[in-house]
C-alpha cells in the first residue's frame, strides 16, 4: 500500500505479486477492497497487479483538480512513470474501462493489452441520466445510507448485500456532512464523458470484453459495439447471468477469462 504523487494528487495504488504487469481500475463510487476483492489473490498468484484507487474514490482524495475521464487516464500513465513499468495490461470494470480506452488512444506505446469489464466506449442512455441525477441529489442531501440500495442493484444486482453496503458505507463515512459535495466530481465525471465510439478503430491493441449478460447498468449491446468497433484482435466473453459488476459476483468465471487471455498474451 503506497501513495504517489501524480498530477497534482497523491494517488493510493496496491501492488501485489510479480510478473507482467496488470493494472486493476474500479468502476465509479467503488474502491479496490469493493470491486476487486476477489480477484487480487488469484491474479497476483502469476501477475505483478497494481491496483489503484482514483482520484475522488477510497484513499485518493479529491483535491479539486477538475476530474475528467482523460484526467484519470493521464494519471494512470504518469504512476506507470513512476513505477518504472513500461508497458502493461489495463484491467477496467466500468469507469475503469473508460478511462483504459482513452489510455490506450493516449498512450498506445504503454497499453499492452485491454481487460473491459462490463464497460463501454458510448454515452449514458438518456432514459436512465435522470434517474441517475436524482440518486445524485439525494446523496448530496442525505449521504449515502438512503441511496445505497439502489447503488448496490445497479452494481450487484438482486440480493443480500449487507456486508457490501457496511463497507461501501465505511468508504464515505469519512465525509463529514459539508464534504458531500466530494461526490459531484466523480458523478460529473462519469456523466460528462464523451462518446468514443468513433474513436474505438484507433485502438489496435489485443483486448478481452467480459460481459454480465444481467447488466442493467450497460447492456450486452454497450459491449458488442465495443468489440465490433476495437482495431485489434477481440477476445469476447459473456458472463451468464452476471450483473453489471461481474467481477464481484462471479469472481471465478471473470478470474477465468483474464487468467487465460493473459496467458494467450505471454504465448504470443
Amino acid at each position: 500500500m503506497a501513495y504517489a504523487p501524480v498530477n497534482g494528487l497523491q494517488l493510493y495504488y496496491e501492488t501485489h505479486g510479480s510478473g507482467r504487469p496488470l493494472v486493476l481500475l474500479h468502476g465509479g463510487l467503488l474502491t479496490i477492497d469493493l470491486n476487486f476483492g476477489p480477484l487480487l489473490e488469484p491474479l497476483a498468484a502469476s501477475r505483478h497487479v497494481i491496483a489503484v484507487e482514483l482520484q475522488g474514490h477510497g484513499h485518493t482524495a479529491d483535491s479539486g483538480r477538475p476530474m475528467t475521464i482523460e484526467a484519470l487516464a493521464g494519471d494512470v500513465v504518469a504512476l506507470l512513470d513512476q513505477l518504472g513499468v513500461e508497458r502493461a495490461v489495463l484491467a477496467g470494470m466500468s469507469q475503469g474501462g473508460f478511462l483504459s480506452l482513452r489510455a490506450a488512444l493516449t498512450a498506445p506505446d504503454r497499453v499492452r493489452a485491454l481487460v473491459l469489464i462490463d464497460s463501454q466506449a458510448g454515452l449514458e442512455d438518456p432514459a436512465v441520466a435522470p434517474g441517475y441525477e436524482q440518486m445524485h441529489q439525494a446523496w448530496l442531501e442525505h449521504g449515502p445510507g438512503p441511496v445505497q440500495e439502489v447503488v448496490a442493484s445497479i452494481i450487484l444486482g438482486p440480493g443480500q448485500w449487507d456486508g457490501w453496503y457496511a463497507k461501501w458505507n465505511e468508504q464515505y463515512a469519512q465525509w463529514a456532512p459539508d464534504d458531500l459535495g466530494q461526490l459531484t466530481w466523480p458523478f460529473r465525471c462519469l456523466m460528462d464523458r464523451d462518446d468514443l465510439t468513433g474513436r474505438l478503430a484507433g485502438i489496435t491493441c489485443p483486448a478481452l470484453v467480459v460481459h454480465g449478460t444481467a447488466d442493467a447498468a450497460i447492456p450486452v449491446g454497450r459491449a458488442e459495439a465495443v468489440r465490433d468497433g476495437l482495431g485489434g484482435l477481440v477476445t469476447f466473453t459473456l458472463v451468464d447471468g452476471a450483473p453489471h459488476a461481474s467481477n464481484v459476483t462471479y469472481p471465478d468465471e471473470v478470474n477465468r477469462a483474464i487468467l487465460g487471455f493473459m496467458s494467450g498474451l505471454d504465448a504470443g
